[in-house]
């Protein structure tokens, strides 16, 4: 039996476990993969992180490997088509949301030569080192995550509201959120 320190939140089921140990706070410099963690944190917004992540592997197909390119071309037949797939939040605002999201990410890279220098200059370009000695401590929104809000909505995003983005920021290790007492915390 595994008997490490983990952050709180990371129950003992084996999904979360190896999200957590694996994934969760380290940095992510991937367009492809940034583009990801934008439409699941997305599909997540009033839902449990456990429900999108159970179906990750869904989003992954239905989504075509979250390329970017493909998913800003889905029409109203593939809207139909996403609402209709169980593996799925069907969510048409979210799913369309994916969509538009995907046109404002390819607008971003063009502008700024990839979306990991444009996402990655609201930290600086470095992890945000917090020290949060439990889960009460650490926050919903900072700051940094109502600037980035406030950035990506202006560039047409949608469902990047604070929360979002500190969650964006917290999956891809532009913040280390971890509790000092995790064994993660010194890891990364």
């Amino acid at each position: 039996m595994d008997k490490r320190r983990r952050c709180e939140w990371a129950s003992p089921d084996p999904l979360y476990v190896r999200y957590h140990d694996t994934e969760w706070g380290v940095p992510v410099h991937d367009d492809r993969k940034l583009f990801e963690f934008l439409v699941l944190e997305g599909a997540q917004a009033g839902l449990s992180w456990f429900t999108v992540l159970k179906k990750r592997e869904n989003y992954k197909r239905a989504f075509d490997g979250f390329d970017p390119l493909k998913v800003s071309r889905y029409g109203k037949s593939k809207v139909s088509e996403l609402l209709n797939d169980s593996g799925i939040i069907r969510n048409r605002l979210k799913i369309e949301a994916a969509i538009d999201n995907a046109g404002a990410f390819l607008g971003v890279q063009k502008e700024f030569g990839s979306f990991d220098s444009y996402i990655w200059q609201f930290t600086g370009g470095k992890t945000i080192r917090n020290r949060w000695t439990s889960i009460e401590q650490v926050p919903a929104s900072t700051r940094v995550s109502d600037a980035m809000s406030k950035d990506l909505k202006a560039r047409g995003f949608r469902f990047v509201g604070t929360t979002i983005c500190y969650s964006h920021m917290q999956a891809t290790g532009m913040v280390n959120d971890h509790i000092t007492s995790c064994f993660r915390y010194n890891e990364l």
